[in-house]
């Protein structure tokens, strides 16, 4: 999760003066008309997985990211429309005076690349810190500074080295100003997925010329930030669906929901009563209300959490001529339904189901964590979630064909007198067990509604 999060991932290092005036120089360059089109290649192409497949709508790409994909553009990148690349042009094209000292950096820029650079050791007496390339064990000395403070051995920067002017052996370097920080593990996973693209792109070619790993990343740099913006996005995704939601009391909160109609009251509790991995649940009847002969009965399902007690997972409620199905994940609730599928088939029919549970807004804080977030959902958001769901449920209720109305539409039967009766007493069995009710203690759906579809007088509350 901390790959998603942009606090925990990036850092930069303050650069050399002449080698900012000269990387300002080179953005100048990149933002001329005629070379828009070509700056937007490149950033589109080092960018790509924040605009595919709607990505960016998920996560935006971090500051050094971006500042990374500028320095693709700068030194990498060869323009699709035949000019000079931009150094070639600052290089070779003279129009206007270069101080030396900004001119001494052209060549080492030209010749760097992006690069994952594992931090060993600070070598005091020089003042500067090792790096090693995970990619080809180059080994870099770079200065120190602020930047430096809380890194620790083993940890990897996703970042550009330049090689000091001078320095023909590449050990002396500078990191280009942004640098992602990565752990071991994530270092190494990145190279990995990056190696596999280049053994892809060599079987295809049928060349093995990208053997070399400062070749292949010179000329594939903008892969390492696609492997790492799918790390990124991978990871969001991961949190997102190991988030635990429950509810005030810290049991778990059972947001994928299901609702089946019958007409077998008797099988279907005797059934359930030893469906296997649930138990009978105690209820409480609804307040002020008689004792029906035909009760709802309420089965659960309980897993233990940690040291925590078992805690219900899954819920069935037997009613009349409803069963409710409520589950704390997607994958419980697809178990659930294979199991009375295989246990009722023709004798339930499916209503409609959720598995989405409310909306809420990840806080960067939330996803700076190792461990599954745990959202607690308030009464209030549980009551909007049953309101939605049983809005889509009864939208066509009066329509389709109802098991304890012998298969009929609710409509059809309440145009006779007897039939009237039939459908009001239906309606108010369903309002009695209203989810709503035992879960929020308000009824989450307004149930004249219904009684007006089919043409039925309001009750007054």
């Amino acid at each position: 999760m901390k790959l998603a999060n942009e606090a925990t991932a990036g850092l930069w290092v303050p650069l050399v003066p002449s080698l900012d005036a000269l990387l300002t120089r080179l953005e100048s360059l990149s933002l001329e008309p005629r070379m828009v089109a070509q700056r937007q290649i490149a950033l589109g192409l080092a960018l790509q997985p924040y605009l595919e497949r709607g990505g960016g709508a998920l996560l935006s790409p971090l500051p050094e990211e971006t500042e990374l994909a500028n320095l693709l553009l700068y030194a990498d990148f060869y323009p699709q429309d035949g000019q000079l690349t931009l150094i070639e042009q600052l290089r070779d094209v003279i129009t206007e005076h270069i101080p030396q000292q900004e001119r001494e950096w052209l060549d080492p820029l030209k010749h760097s690349y992006l690069d994952l650079a594992e931090f060993l050791s600070a070598d005091e007496q020089e003042r500067r810190l090792v790096f090693r390339s995970i990619g080809d064990a180059r080994v870099y000395r770079v200065p120190g500074g602020e930047f430096s403070k809380g890194l620790q051995p083993g940890q990897v920067l996703l970042t550009r080295l330049i090689r000091e002017p001078g320095d023909v052996e590449w050990e002396r370097a500078v990191i280009a100003g942004p640098a992602i920080l990565l752990s071991t593990e994530d270092g190494k996973g990145l190279l990995n997925a990056t190696l596999d693209y280049r053994r892809q792109v060599e079987i295809s070619s049928g060349s093995f010329e990208l053997g070399d790993w400062s070749e292949f990343a010179k000329r594939y740099g903008h892969v390492l930030l696609w492997t790492f913006a799918r790390m990124r996005l991978a990871a969001l995704l991961d949190a997102v669906v190991s988030i635990r939601y429950v509810v005030k009391e810290g049991h778990p909160y059972l947001y994928a929901l299901a609702l089946y109609d019958h007409s077998e009251y008797g099988y279907m509790g005797d059934t359930l009563a030893a469906l296997e991995g649930f138990e009978r649940e105690a209820a409480v009847p609804p307040p002020g209300e008689a004792s029906p002969s035909k009760k709802a009965l309420y089965f659960v399902q309980r897993r233990a959490s940690g040291a925590l007690e078992p805690s219900v997972v899954a819920r069935l409620i037997l009613t009349a001529t409803q069963l409710w199905v409520e589950c704390d994940s997607r994958e419980r609730l697809d178990a659930v339904k294979h199991k009375l599928a295989a246990t009722f088939g023709f004798s339930l029919h499916f209503r409609g189901e959720t598995s989405t549970p409310p909306p809420r807004q990840i806080k960067e804080s939330e996803l700076a964590v190792e461990e599954p977030l745990t959202l607690i959902i308030s009464a209030e958001e549980d009551r909007v979630l049953l309101s939605r769901f049983l809005e889509t449920l009864y939208l066509e209720w009066a329509e389709r064909a109802c098991p304890s109305l012998g298969d009929h539409m609710p409509r059809h039967v309440a145009a006779s007198a007897a039939g009237r009766e039939q459908v009001a007493a239906l309606i108010r069995d369903m309002e009695r067990y209203d989810p709503g009710v035992r879960r929020t203690g308000h009824a989450a759906f307004d149930y004249n509604k219904l009684r007006a579809h089919v043409g039925l007088d309001e009750v007054a509350r």
